[in-house]
């Protein structure tokens, strides 16, 4: 299996204009983005990306640190970076979002012609709450519920389910907690940012501050729900991002 096979498949039966690469929240995998390709535009080619340690790479040892996981999808995305293309992270996605365009661009690559955020804070905007790796399983699943309300409670109730998603939960809120941000200029394109009213954990004002990272256009959407407002306001995320990416649907590669 190749490297790209392994974070997904980027090809498609049609042509498409744009891909978008989907990237997950902390424990999260790529099935919710895969109902979003019936519902975009269909010259938007969605690209949900499989991250190690859960669905169908449970097997695979989840990553340890930021810097690994960004170098290991910028060298699989590099081949499939021949359309204009576009990111899109929901909290954890939108770090690896920033991160791997910030390193596309350090490799001289093609970057991405719109950045969507969602449900995250600016990376420069300091964290306040004490971390929640360090704690032990009990502690750690009570604090993960109590921020943000995120694990389903048909995994709660399972023992065996939650031995197998504990693992990729831990490690990505550790990848997240130890994260070193470093100052680097804008990126040379444009940003949609998405709050919650009634996220727990992500304010406004936190959300807001990614204006720093656009060089071109920043919007900023507010939807009515919790942190986990892709599902509960979907119809709204999608009617969003077909309005922003429509612009780019007849251009060639940059």
């Amino acid at each position: 299996m190749t490297a790209a096979s392994r974070f997904g498949s980027f090809a498609f039966s049609q042509p498409v204009r744009l891909r978008l690469f989907c990237f997950p929240h902390a424990g999260g995998g790529a099935a919710l983005y895969y109902t979003w390709r019936r519902d975009l535009p269909a010259e938007i080619g969605v690209c949900p990306i499989h991250l190690p340690g859960r669905e169908n790479r449970i097997d695979d040892a989840p990553f340890a640190d930021l810097p690994t996981l960004i170098a290991a999808l910028a060298d699989a995305l590099l081949p499939a970076l021949d359309l204009p293309f576009s990111f899109f992270g929901h909290s954890m996605g939108s770090l690896v979002g920033l991160e791997l365009a910030r390193e596309l661009r350090r490799r001289s690559a093609p970057l991405p012609v719109h950045l969507f955020v969602a449900a995250r804070r600016a990376p420069q905007v300091p964290e306040t709450a004490a971390p929640m790796h360090v704690l032990a399983d009990p502690e750690f699943v009570a604090e993960v519920c109590r921020r943000y309300n995120g694990i389903p409670a048909a995994v709660l109730a399972d023992p065996e389910l939650m031995r197998l998603f504990l693992p990729s939960l831990r490690a990505d809120v550790k990848l997240l907690e130890t994260h070193v941000y470093r100052p680097e200029p804008p990126l040379p394109c444009a940003i949609s940012a998405f709050a919650a009213t009634e996220d727990r954990v992500v304010g406004q004002e936190g959300v807001a501050a990614w204006r720093e990272h656009a060089s071109g256009r920043f919007t900023l959407r507010v939807i009515e729900g919790e942190h986990f407002f892709l599902t509960s306001a979907r119809s709204l995320v999608l009617s969003a991002v077909a309005e922003d990416l429509r612009p780019y649907l007849g251009r060639e590669r940059p």
